[in-house]
């Protein structure tokens, strides 16, 4: 019995009283009744365009089945909250928020009601139990990384079942230990920049969004990928991806949909291809 006892503490992090009345398929519906969420980790969420320099709602896009995957596992009239990557910057903050409300509608993504969680309203976390759906934006990875943290979101979210979703930096910071790349000018020149953070522990797929859009990127003199991811891969496996392909991580198993690369050790190869898919 003890060993299915450590077995149920390794993964739920519980302890539980063993009485002689428990069995070990008891102990087996216990962990089969782990708290547990989905999530849809992407490269891009889509859901706007820009006309005439404002930015206006877009449908969220469909390509390799996003939304397809979304509305799978979408309640009807759910409530949704947006950790911004940028907590701030109010105004980019309010145009997020003002594109995915007309985005969700256009998408035939019903929502009761849709928050933005940033520096001005940091407490409405505490409503994370009501919330069906959780949106990690993009922005900057430390910044948001260090808001996660002010608002103890990797705590909280050990008891919360609902459906994640995620884009950019927001992936990104769904790792457990986080590849935080440089992006700004000076980080890479920065001896005291962290390019390795700890996460949300959600996977332990690092994630490098938007790849087509950074391979010719310059940053403090050097090509951000070839001179700086490159040399920050040795060690460590990064997943490239695409705008476009996603991965959805549901009960442990990793499922990656659309064109991506694996970078490790300095070198890259494609793992996958627009139209098809392939379990990490």
């Amino acid at each position: 019995m003890s060993e299915w006892v450590i077995i149920f503490y390794i993964l739920t992090g519980k302890r539980v009283y063993i009485g002689p009345e428990t069995g070990k398929n008891k102990l087996l519906w216990m962990i089969g009744e782990m708290v547990t969420m989905k999530a849809i980790l992407t490269s891009s969420l889509g859901g706007q365009i820009k006309i005439d320099g404002k930015r206006l709602p877009a449908k969220l896009p469909e390509t390799n089945g996003l939304l397809k995957s979304i509305k799978d596992v979408w309640k009807n009239d759910s409530k949704i909250m947006i950790i911004s990557g940028s907590p701030e910057y109010y105004d980019k903050n309010d145009s997020v928020l003002f594109c995915l409300k007309g985005a969700f509608s256009l998408s035939n993504l019903s929502a009761s009601e849709v928050l933005m969680c940033d520096e001005r309203n940091k407490e409405i976390i505490e409503r994370l139990p009501e919330i069906d759906v959780l949106i990690l934006a993009g922005g900057h990875v430390p910044t948001q990384n260090s808001f996660m943290k002010t608002i103890e979101l990797k705590e909280r979210l050990q008891d919360w079942d609902g459906l994640l979703i995620a884009w950019s930096a927001g992936s990104m910071n769904c790792a457990e230990t986080v590849y935080a790349g440089p992006e700004l000018p000076g980080e890479a020149t920065n001896p005291d920049y962290q390019r390795w953070i700890s996460g949300l522990g959600l996977t332990n797929t690092n994630i490098l969004p938007h790849f087509e859009d950074l391979k010719d990127e310059m940053l403090d003199g050097m090509r951000l990928i070839e001179n700086i991811t490159y040399s920050d891969s040795m060690g460590h496996e990064i997943i490239a991806l695409n705008n476009g392909s996603f991965i959805v991580v549901d009960d442990g198993i990793e499922t990656l949909y659309g064109e991506a690369y694996i970078i490790k050790n300095g070198e890259q190869r494609q793992i996958c291809e627009n139209g098809k898919w392939i379990q990490l």
